[in-house]
């Protein structure tokens, strides 16, 4: 899985930069527009940024604030607090997928097209669906992973 984002991500970033590249030096250097490249940058760029946030919730690298964390002092409140933290991301998650299997069957149903080159905009749209739910099961594994560790700690003694 590993070898698979990073080769993936590595050509998607490639070839937004070459296509962006291109059309820089055709604009400013040969004063030429070639038509249609902002509609076939649309599709590297979106499936780049979803599956990048994949990757993050896969590695679970993503931006957090754990500020709680300095103030907590045992491992097992830590994990306490992740493990809120994981259930309340798969809450989100799992919202945010509902709305994106719902724009995805609108965009299969609607099947639009882009307007120079007639590309479906769904193989673009798509990528919101099923990075969300990539994204949602990452996240269930991170919850589980975290609650098995939870419960393999001791909980604190209780002084009689």
């Amino acid at each position: 899985m590993e070898r698979f984002f990073r080769y993936t991500l590595t050509a998607l970033i490639t070839s937004v930069a070459a296509v962006q590249f291109y059309q820089v030096v055709m604009r400013y250097v040969f004063e030429t527009s070639v038509m249609g490249l902002e509609e076939i940058l649309v599709y590297p760029t979106l499936w780049l940024y979803f599956l990048g946030s994949v990757n993050a919730s896969r590695e679970d690298t993503q931006i957090k604030a754990n500020v709680l964390d300095v103030f907590l002092t045992t491992a097992r409140a830590r994990l306490i607090v992740r493990v809120i933290a994981d259930s309340m991301a798969l809450l989100v998650s799992c919202w945010l997928t509902y709305w994106a299997w719902d724009y995805f069957r609108y965009a299969v149903r609607v099947w639009k097209e882009s307007p120079t080159l007639y590309i479906p905009t769904v193989y673009a749209e798509s990528a919101l669906f099923i990075g969300l739910v990539l994204m949602t099961i990452f996240t269930t594994r991170h919850l589980v992973l975290n609650m098995t560790r939870l419960m393999a700690t001791a909980p604190p003694e209780q002084g009689v």
